[in-house]
């Protein structure tokens, strides 16, 4: 299989003030086919992230929890292999080219790993410094003022770290004692569990494994899940000595404390769940318990009480999990599915008349609304694409949207197209299909004029979710691979050859009043006013002029005083 890169590197990211910086250092040091996936979890980065064609951002107004976000990064990749890293980290030059190098399929691998002396507080005024921490209110030395972060960013190379394991609390712990284990020796060395800050592996491998499980929670457990899912699944999860990243630790509090909040309550939860999936032997895709792996790596601290080796928990694997996206979804279509609104929007409607009343006619829908826009907003709920606007940022706004929802049904809205509620009601008869509302008019925001002709369009575009996931994630990967080509078109199901991304197909139906769409000065595509302007007029069946929409009421010459009228309540 042709992938659109060799590795995707995913960060977690929330209030890091040293995003931009581990960014930085990933681009200076990666040697392969690399891209970065940074998800900028109910903030945004400061110092803002520059532009760059191997980075990508996505914004969450709220915070959906470190857990959560590395799933998404991982939805998100098209790579062969993806790199989870926190967002205060420095890294090894060709790091990457390095992991890529040695890694089996059935591999959790994680780089040595060392603490990062990111910086220094320093007195401009006396040279007085300090090892980095919170920020001091004076200079500790001679009282003044003019204290500054001196950036260093480099690895503290005698606090190194290869080894650790977890006590019976399921509690990370540090194992140094370990190195003289025979399974410690050589470049490539088996590890029990590791701090959880960086591992690498084959990205449809972290799929295999389920991902990262959120019932743990935000945080917490996050190295003793990776390691345990790789060792019971019957692969390892090792070391490379090779390559290294470093650290930060931040555990003084103040401003130089944990960036996700924590409390005890979060912290029991993440370790009560990890001990009933891994003591009580409950996740269900192991081959090997847990006394399986103490025993792999006997005598381990703290459970010297640990029985001889107990017979393998016969579980059966999971059948295999195919590779993105997948072939046509044949299931049957479910009663009385579940419904929800991707709405996507440029921003540039937001304060506008036109704006308010589509997010107003939207929310009588009562429906779950996924609002993905290129700024934050306060509507459904909001995921943010950091690119500029244009049809190929258009499509990955919909994909982002798409990983985020849980509905089985999805009405794709815009944010210049007001909506009637009969639109909502349409049930799709086929889970393969993709089924478009043909009963939409084109209104004039400068006149009110309005024209109607039978056209298939994204704006009015429902079907499965799993159908449009698929659609779209083929449709990026194409992207990523050979660029964006205009000749793609736009709407799924099309039967242009150049446009096929899967073998679905399209069908219409019309809602018993149609949907409006507004046309106004910064809409992407042109609007054809007359059916002269269309050389094959067979582009415009069914072709209808006049001043008002049947549903709506009059437009023309009117358009202000029609839109606040639409404003005020549902039809």
């Amino acid at each position: 299989m042709k992938f659109a890169s060799d590795l995707s590197i995913v960060i977690p990211a929330r209030n890091e003030m040293f995003l931009a910086k581990t960014i930085e250092t990933i681009l200076q040091n990666m040697q392969g086919d690399t891209e970065v996936i940074a998800i900028l979890d109910g903030a945004w980065a400061d110092p803002v992230i520059p532009d760059h064609p191997k980075v990508r951002l996505v914004h969450h107004a709220e915070s959906i929890g470190q857990r959560a976000a590395m799933n998404e990064g991982a939805r998100l990749s098209r790579a062969k292999y993806i790199m989870k890293i926190d967002g205060h980290c420095s890294v090894d030059e060709g790091f990457d080219v390095k992991l890529m190098a040695d890694c089996d399929y059935d591999w959790t691998v994680i780089p040595r790993m060392y603490n990062l002396h990111a910086f220094d507080w320093l007195c401009t005024d006396c040279d007085w410094r300090r090892y980095q921490g919170p920020t001091p209110e004076k200079c500790e030395r001679c009282n003044g003022p003019n204290v500054v972060r001196d950036m260093l960013w480099q690895p503290r190379m005698n606090r190194k770290t290869d080894f650790a394991r977890f006590d019976k609390t399921m509690h990370f712990q540090y194992w140094g004692s370990f190195k003289t284990h025979a399974n410690a020796q050589g470049d490539i060395a088996d590890t029990m569990t590791s701090v959880g800050a960086c591992f690498f592996m084959h990205r449809q491998r972290f799929w295999d494994l389920g991902g990262m499980d959120e019932a743990h929670g935000s945080w917490g457990q996050f190295g003793v899940e990776v390691a345990c899912k790789a060792w019971l699944s019957g692969g390892r999860h090792v070391v490379n000595k090779k390559t290294w990243f470093a650290h930060m630790f931040r555990t003084q509090g103040g401003d130089f404390g944990f960036p996700y909040p924590l409390s005890g309550r979060q912290v029991d939860r993440a370790r009560k769940h990890s001990r009933a999936l891994w003591i009580d032997n409950k996740w269900p895709l192991a081959k090997h318990d847990l006394n399986w792996l103490l025993e792999r790596f006997r005598p381990v601290p703290d459970w010297h009480d640990v029985p001889s080796r107990a017979p393998d928990v016969e579980v059966p694997a999971p059948p295999p999990q195919p590779e993105q996206p997948r072939m046509i979804d044949s299931a049957p279509v479910v009663s009385n599915p579940t419904k929800g609104i991707l709405y996507t929007t440029d921003n540039l409607l937001d304060d506008t008349d036109i704006g308010i009343a589509v997010q107003h006619r939207l929310l009588e829908m009562d429906l779950p609304i996924a609002a993905v826009s290129l700024k934050p907003i306060s509507f459904g709920k909001n995921m943010t694409v950091q690119r500029d606007r244009g049809h190929e940022t258009w499509m990955r706004q919909l994909l982002t949207g798409l990983e985020t929802m849980t509905c089985d049904v999805v009405f794709i809205c815009d944010h210049d197209v007001l909506y009637h509620p009969s639109h909502f009601l349409f049930d799709p008869a086929h889970r393969d299909t993709f089924y478009y509302n043909m009963n939409a008019w084109k209104v004039s925001a400068e006149d009110g004029r309005a024209i109607h002709y039978d056209t298939k369009q994204v704006s009015g575009l429902v079907a499965y979710r799993s159908a449009l996931l698929d659609h779209y994630r083929a449709r990026i990967a194409r992207i990523d691979c050979d660029g964006f080509d205009l000749r793609s078109g736009f709407e799924p199901g099309s039967q242009k050859p150049y446009a096929r991304f899967d073998s679905r197909g399209g069908d219409t139906f019309n809602s018993e009043f149609p949907n409006v769409d507004i046309r106004h000065d910064t809409n992407m595509v042109s609007t054809r006013w007359s059916r002269n302007q269309f050389k094959d007029k067979r582009n415009c069946p069914n072709w209808q002029e006049g001043e008002s929409v049947p549903g709506w009421g009059k437009t023309a010459g009117r358009f202000a005083e029609w839109l606040r009228m639409v404003d005020s309540g549902p039809d």
